[in-house]
């Protein structure tokens, strides 16, 4: 694999990795409860996801996956009622609006590990993560001449890229804080973010 092949690999997954899609809600969801830090820690959890899912493609596990059709068909039912459950509570809190009353209930509730587990799962049982790298990775390997390192090293770099691109999503948050926390502004965010976790729950149920 030449340099150039990679710097383009590369300046593709980047826009790939700015489209907004489940692993970008995930992070905003736990920002706006638990500001920068819970995010960070949505954040590590869907990176350990997607590295793991990356190491699988790589290595071709990912192959093995997707042709068991009850093993992908369960991942895809729990990865999309998983999205519905998490966009519902969203939902509920750009209803109530009481975020003064649901403060401390939320800071007791969402624990890092619980935050770390939402990212992590929301990843890993998304097949569509999985399809995108046994998609896109063998368009950038030579059959009988790139050995399973390029591959590796094309999977990690997608998902260094969701890592870089979450981080500077979190900074941005950080940044707005203080706009973030208005009532208004709160509820309406929590109603984008709960509607786009559901449409993409419903999304990955319904595709064949």
């Amino acid at each position: 694999m030449t340099w150039s092949t990679y710097a383009g690999f590369t300046a593709m997954m980047a826009f790939l990795a700015m489209m907004p899609g489940p692993d970008t809600m995930i992070v905003l969801k736990n920002a706006l409860t638990g500001g920068p830090r819970g995010g960070a820690w949505a954040c590590a959890g869907i990176s350990v996801a997607n590295f793991l899912q990356g190491t699988a493609a790589a290595l071709g596990l990912g192959a093995v996956l997707t042709r068991s059709q009850p093993v992908f068909l369960t991942l895809k039912w729990a990865g999309a009622a998983y999205l519905v459950f998490l966009g519902i509570q969203a939902l509920r809190g750009a209803w109530r609006g009481d975020y003064d009353a649901l403060a401390d209930v939320r800071r007791a509730r969402a624990t890092r590990g619980r935050r770390f587990r939402e990212g992590f799962l929301s990843n890993i049982t998304n097949p569509k993560v999985i399809v995108l790298y046994l998609s896109v990775l063998p368009q950038f390997l030579t059959p009988g001449v790139t050995g399973q390192g390029d591959a590796l090293l094309l999977a990690y770099t997608v998902a260094a890229l969701g890592v870089v691109w979450q981080v500077l999503l979190l900074l941005f948050v950080h940044r707005v804080r203080g706009w973030l926390g208005r009532r208004r502004v709160r509820r309406v965010l929590d109603g984008a973010t709960g509607t786009a976790l559901v449409g993409f729950g419903a999304a990955l149920a319904l595709e064949s």
